[in-house]
């Protein structure tokens, strides 16, 4: 592997400050403490080596079988990076075959649990060494602040991997009580070849959620990576092959949805389909399965997470939160708080507040030290969003502060605030993937909740307040997956993350995300002597 560096104005944070972030975090907490003007700068060019842009299968990378590639783009200029295999048909039939072979006939699913682990626990170990070149490639195709990538999002990712080597020696069934001369026990089996598809705008974050568990089962897998941002996958599942994991076990194709993602979905010899995206390609993704052999199918879908923030909460925490909430990762994140409901006796300060603070917003090169919001991934995600915008002044809500493009070149735009936000604007209903804050006023807690769960989504929330019994029955009350009380976006490996009604089904990370890559058997054996029992 050839050797790389990063240039010196990055700031590499040391190892055990990594580990610490890696174990526990908030994104909000984390990313906030910057506090300076909206700027951009010249992008710099990032000194980490191309190198694995092939398709792989059976533990070789290899060309497409149609030789076509795609390029991949850079979003600070919308220059090519590096031009990518690009997986069809024939290269998934390849994928399942080689990850067939190596569950029905490999050694992964025969080795021991322990030894499995120990696999593991050294592809941790050897992301924890690469760290820096990965989350260079992470933001060089993505667009994503260098600091978040790097002291955030990788430690996360090792920490994820290595909760899960963890459990690998640690997944085991029961013995049941049965009314006869009956042993009958439990086994807990990995569910066979599983599909993976994961998004560009956490193209790591979510690879470690899907094959972290897959993997600790004793599963093997075609994963297809994001067509806007195949670089880090590809490079750390290299990682994997040097940390002794058996050929064919992961098997990583770069393509498009409509060819290859197609191809996967309705595969089949794909035992199991893990998809996190779009609520409209996830429904494709869904109907093409159960045509094929009505796979198990997991799906973590769109957002459009409610903040409620009541009369008594801290506003400087709510506000500092509610920012992080919707503007981090440029806003392209599934469960950005992007409906923020705020008291009405409160209402006035909120907004002040929430425009001060976005106004310090620093927007440029990811790059840059201190930078917190670069580009959007691409142009087409850049138009859709200075489109909703547009929508927002039109229909009536009051534009606070940004709503523009920032610089000449690249794909970014200002954090956006709007206030004077009503329920049937299109800024308050469909989820916008951008920094676009929308600020609605509410009277009572019972008018709250209903606004808050009228919608075809059902991710998160945040809830802000001081009074326990709030907490409590907005806890109850709202139909999401994940209620933050007081705080947004803490993420743990441990802590589940999924989504109720049109925001998918499922759930991911903890002992939660085991229970999608293994399937139960029932083992029931007469007894000769039940005199005994």
């Amino acid at each position: 592997m050839a050797t790389r560096s990063l240039s010196s104005i990055l700031s590499i944070s040391s190892t055990s400050s990594l580990r610490s972030l890696g174990r526990y975090f908030s994104w909000g907490r984390a990313i906030n403490r910057f506090s300076t003007s909206v700027a951009i700068e010249e992008p710099i060019r990032p000194t980490v080596q191309i190198d694995y842009t092939q398709l792989l299968i059976n533990g070789q990378f290899v060309d497409a079988a149609s030789g076509k590639t795609f390029p991949t783009l850079d979003p600070r200029t919308g220059e090519v990076i590096a031009h990518v295999a690009e997986g069809d048909t024939e290269d998934v039939n390849r994928a399942v075959s080689a990850a067939r072979k190596a569950f029905d006939e490999g050694p992964w699913p025969k080795m021991t649990p322990y030894e499995r682990s120990c696999i593991i626990y050294r592809f941790a170990d050897l992301l924890e060494k690469h760290r820096n070149e990965v989350a260079a490639l992470e933001t060089w195709d993505n667009g994503k602040p260098y600091e978040q990538a790097a002291n955030v999002e990788i430690p996360l990712v090792i920490r994820t991997f290595r909760y899960y080597a963890g459990w690998a020696d640690k997944i085991h069934g029961l013995t049941v009580p049965a009314d006869g001369p009956y042993h009958v026990q439990t086994l807990h089996e990995p569910i066979g070849v599983a599909g993976q598809l994961v998004p560009w705008n956490f193209p790591l974050l979510i690879y470690c959620w899907k094959v972290g568990p897959a993997l600790a089962c004793g599963n093997t897998m075609v994963l297809k990576t994001a067509e806007l941002t195949p670089l880090s996958a590809l490079y750390v599942s290299k990682l994997f092959l040097e940390a002794g994991l058996p050929p064919g076990v992961l098997n990583v194709i770069s393509g498009f949805g409509p060819t290859a993602g197609a191809a996967l979905s309705s595969h089949m010899d794909v035992d199991k389909l893990d998809f996190t995206g779009s609520t409209e390609t996830g429904k494709i993704v869904l109907g093409l399965a159960s045509k094929s052999n009505l796979k198990k199918v997991t799906l973590e879908l769109g957002g459009k997470s409610p903040i409620i923030v009541c009369e008594d909460a801290d506003i400087d925490l709510a506000v500092e939160h509610a920012h992080s909430a919707v503007f981090f990762n440029q806003g392209q994140c599934c469960c950005a708080g992007s409906r923020t409901f705020v008291h009405e006796s409160v209402y006035n300060e909120f907004i002040e507040k929430a425009k001060a603070r976005a106004l310090k917003r620093v927007v440029g090169d990811p790059f840059k030290k201190g930078v917190e919001q670069g580009p959007q991934i691409n142009g087409e995600q850049f138009k859709k969003i200075l489109n909703y915008i547009r929508s927002g002044i039109e229909s009536g809500a009051t534009l606070e502060f940004g709503g523009e493009r920032v610089g000449s070149k690249g794909y970014y735009i200002q954090p956006t605030v709007f206030s004077n936000v009503e329920d049937n604007m299109l800024i308050a209903k469909e989820e916008i993937f951008g920094p676009v804050q929308s600020i609605l006023k509410f009277k009572t807690l019972d008018e709250v909740i209903r606004r808050a769960n009228t919608t075809q989504f059902g991710l998160a929330a945040g809830v802000f307040t001081k009074n326990i019994d709030t907490a409590n029955t907005l806890t109850r009350a709202l139909r999401v997956g994940t209620v933050w009380i007081n705080c947004y976006f803490v993420f743990d490996a441990a802590i589940p993350f999924g989504g109720n009604k049109m925001s998918g089904n499922g759930r991911e990370k903890g002992m939660y995300g085991l229970s999608n890559y293994l399937q139960v058997k029932a083992v029931v054996t007469p007894l000769k002597n039940p005199a005994w029992l």
